[in-house]
């Protein structure tokens, strides 16, 4: 008998999941891999940024609107099941929706580790992927926060004395932190460059990436999916502006071939880890070493 493979991924804001890593999540899903997503807070405080859906009628209805915008992107991308996590969106720092007590950044952080148990031991994932310890790009106190439970849920899962009326344990084999390259801002600068397009990346963008000296230990082949973040995020149809230049500046048929690659850091491991870094990461897989246990 078989264990039935599980990617389950944790994010912080409906649209996280449609610009970090979708066409990962895609690709195993079409492998048969069941996918599932966390969504830890409902995205009440996002942004209207198109202007075609900015409308009293929206912004009185912002969470359910969300709430579909989800369900079509996560469709999209292929996940098998959304779960949320039930926490509101926490907005940035010092803002009055960071204060509010059903935020999640206020949530007890017992209360909100228990409640990712909980997920975890009901879909058995072999393989966690979430956000890093390195967020000083984007500091979002979600963001934070879905980390930190994250980490602390990856051991958590499998230890009977916690949580026991979350189920039965599970220990999870790997926990990612999904990342966002220098590399992959550079290759897309470089590409507007060459068609005479204005690039979206200024120079402040480019010292960023050349800033970011994270350290990818596994790189996953998304070339055949390279349309699936584009067609995510539109699905947010609120949340992202069509006409952005930095999601949408390049031509579909141009963009799916920059940087056909998915990178994450190798944060935990039960089953061996891998065996290089950046250029010279030896993961090709984020089932690397389950596989086998998997079919035992």
């Amino acid at each position: 008998m078989t264990t039935p493979l599980c990617l389950l991924t944790v994010h912080a804001h409906p649209d996280d999941e449609a610009s970090k890593g979708p066409g990962t999540v895609a690709r195993y899903h079409a492998e048969g891999v069941r996918t599932v997503l966390v969504c830890c807070t409902g995205g009440e405080e996002g942004d209207i940024l198109n202007p075609a859906f900015d409308s009293p009628e929206v912004r009185a209805d912002l969470s359910a609107v969300r709430m579909g915008e989800l369900a079509a992107a996560a469709s999209v991308i292929g996940y098998d099941e959304v779960v949320m996590l039930g926490y509101r969106d926490s907005g940035m720092p010092d803002t009055p929706a960071n204060a509010r007590p059903e935020s999640f950044a206020r949530a007890p952080l017992d209360e909100a580790v228990g409640r990712l148990v909980a997920i975890i031991r009901r879909e058995r994932p072999q393989v966690i992927v979430t956000y890093g310890d390195d967020q000083k790009g984007y500091p979002h106190p979600d963001h934070l926060r879905v980390h930190e439970i994250s980490v602390i849920a990856f051991d958590a899962a499998a230890d009977p004395s916690l949580y026991p009326d979350a189920g039965e344990p599970w220990a999870p084999l790997k926990l990612y932190y999904v990342g966002w390259s220098g590399a992959r801002v550079v290759a897309m600068h470089e590409k507007f460059v060459e068609l005479g397009l204005e690039s979206p990346f200024d120079a402040a963008w480019l010292e960023r990436a050349a800033s970011n000296t994270n350290e990818y230990t596994t790189l996953i082949d998304v070339s055949g999916y390279g349309d699936v973040r584009r067609e995510a995020l539109l699905a947010h149809a609120t949340q992202v502006d069509p006409t952005s230049p930095f999601w949408f500046g390049l031509p579909p048929e141009v963009a799916r071939t920059v940087h056909p690659v998915d990178e994450y850091i190798l944060a935990r491991t039960l089953v061996g880890g891998a065996g290089g870094t950046g250029a010279n990461a030896v993961e090709d897989d984020l089932f690397a070493g389950v596989r086998d246990l998997a079919a035992r």
